[in-house]
């Protein structure tokens, strides 16, 4: 059936000061995927809060037409009543409950004000099966990864009889694996007739499995591609987004290597849960200034261990190996001792880790380098904010003033402010890891751009990515990791996508046991000690 069952006409909102949405049209045909792409605020998720009624109607003008009549959404659960379910980027769960007691919360099996506990699993055992996850019911959701929350998530939709299920960015936190069973279930949903939106930045997968894009750009609608008609390629898509053509993904770049900064020698890390098991084995890297060097390998390989326990045994017991910076060894017993030795760690997860969302952009940026700041033990205020705006500026760091608060920035953004806490502390050594996870193409390039500069300004980088043609684009050498152990070093020159995966998938059926979850804990200390949220995660 071609019949369309979402009309979006003429949407428009406003927030003080920016218009989100101007004069969005959108048109869903019944039974297919339809992906929503557009850079970090183009207002793809603005929309989809109003269509689900978290912008009840009056707060947005334009009208919407679900199955042909017209709806006034004042709430979601206005909207769940027919069949509109969301899933936000971050997953609405419970995690003291069990799976089933999630799946029902707000719509509990009960029966004369009582919970009909044997209902209520028996029901959620079937709604498991449906979505393939094989997890006992009453099993505590802080148990299971996140990959298996996104299933909890859409079975949650499913005992509410869902028609149209919009997914926001449902696998931008989880591994190759998880992210394939995903997609495989959006399908199997529109093959029993279940209509799905996704929103997504990973550009390969939404190809694989759009039956048509519409593309958003500064809250507007750009266009809408069908495959079947018009030609698709990740090229056009991007076009659209940006506004202008990315012949070059990555910016051009002469490399100027200078001598060794940090050599990293025979290092080998511990669970710190698992008596015995070791997460990383043997390993020797070096870093030189002004060279951007690459760490791939598959989740749970070991690459944000490693870059923890470096940075100040952030991770991990029983650390043992060398660490010699300018040709002396040195002692990197805390994430104090890391950023005095000039190294630096921008974690993956900036939202849990990374940042103080609910702080303003100025105090994230001081947060790891207050000592600059300080004079006889107090901040200097002025100083402070001095610093910030040099850093909105030359970050491009697009926020009224360094008084904002950081939560309310996208993506790209709040990668810029991650970015300016850690050089603020003046590091010669920087690791990334995941620096452009989560954000849209335009905003990457930036990034891209940043870690260039910082490369001629003569810092040695280690940029950790699950994206091998980021680290191919982006690197002068990449070290592949499998395991625990490291498997090779290669120059970019040498590098293809098929010898590194060659490499990260070596040797790991005689190394099983470095493995599975992480254990990476979450920080403590005030100078944002990060912590590793995907690695391994099923």
């Amino acid at each position: 059936m071609t019949d369309d069952i979402l009309r979006m006409r003429n949407i428009t909102k406003t927030f003080p000061g920016v218009r989100a949405l101007h004069e969005v049209s959108l048109s869903v045909r019944r039974g297919e995927i339809h992906a929503i792409c557009g850079e970090n605020g183009a207002g793809k998720s603005t929309l989809m809060k109003v269509l689900s009624g978290v912008y009840p109607h009056g707060s947005y003008a334009g009208e919407i037409l679900f199955d042909g009549e017209p709806c006034e959404f004042a709430d979601i659960r206005d909207s769940e009543r027919r069949g509109i379910v969301i899933i936000h980027q971050e997953l609405a769960l419970c995690p003291q409950l069990s799976i089933a007691e999630n799946i029902f919360l707000g719509n509990e099996r009960a029966s004369r004000g009582l919970i009909d506990w044997n209902r209520t699993n028996h029901e959620a055992a079937e709604l498991l099966a449906r979505v393939g996850l094989h997890e006992n019911p009453v099993t505590q959701i802080s148990d299971i990864g996140v990959g298996k929350q996104q299933l909890v998530e859409i079975a949650k939709a499913l005992a509410k009889r869902v028609r149209l299920l919009i997914l926001d960015e449902p696998t931008a936190a989880l591994n190759d694996r998880d992210s394939a069973h995903l997609l495989d279930l959006l399908r199997g949903l529109r093959d029993q007739g279940i209509t799905c939106v996704i929103i997504s930045h990973k550009l390969n997968e939404i190809a694989a499995i759009a039956d048509r894009i519409t593309i958003l750009r500064d809250g507007r609608t750009i266009e809408t591609l069908d495959p079947e008609s018009d030609e698709v390629t990740e090229d056009r898509i991007i076009s659209g987004m940006v506004g202008r053509d990315l012949d070059h993904r990555f910016p051009p770049r002469e490399p100027r290597i200078g001598t060794e900064v940090l050599r990293i020698e025979d290092w080998t890390v511990h669970s710190p849960t698992q008596h015995g098991r070791v997460v990383v084995s043997n390993a020797n890297l070096t870093l030189r200034r002004g060279e951007i060097v690459g760490l791939a390998g598959l989740m749970g390989a070991g690459r944000t261990e490693l870059a923890m326990s470096v940075f100040g045994r952030s991770y991990g017991t029983e650390i043992s190996g060398r660490l010699v910076k300018d040709g002396r060894e040195i002692s990197v017993r805390s994430v104090r001792d890391a950023i005095r030795h000039g190294i630096a760690y921008a974690t993956e997860d900036r939202k849990r880790y990374g940042l103080n969302l609910i702080e303003d952009i100025k105090r994230n940026i001081s947060a790891a380098g207050l000592s600059r700041l300080a004079r006889r033990g107090w901040v200097d205020d002025h100083r402070e904010y001095q610093v910030a705006d040099e850093f909105r500026a030359s970050m491009n760091i697009k926020a009224p003033s360094v008084l904002s608060v950081t939560g309310k920035l996208s993506g790209g953004n709040q990668q810029k402010v991650v970015l300016s806490k850690w050089i603020f502390t003046n590091p010669d050594v920087l690791i990334l890891d995941e620096p452009t996870r989560g954000i849209d193409v335009g905003a990457k390039y930036e990034i891209y751009s940043i870690i260039n500069r910082l490369a001629d300004e003569g810092k040695a980088i280690l940029v950790i990515s699950s994206e091998l043609p980021e680290l191919l684009g982006l690197c002068d050498r990449i070290y592949t990791l499998s395991a625990g152990r490291v498997t090779a070093e290669v120059p970019r020159a040498e590098a293809t996508q098929e010898y590194l995966m060659r490499h990260m998938t070596k040797g790991q059926a005689d190394h099983g046991d470095a493995r599975g979850a992480t254990d990476a804990p979450g920080p403590v200390d005030a100078a944002g000690r990060p912590g590793d949220s995907t690695n391994g995660q099923e």
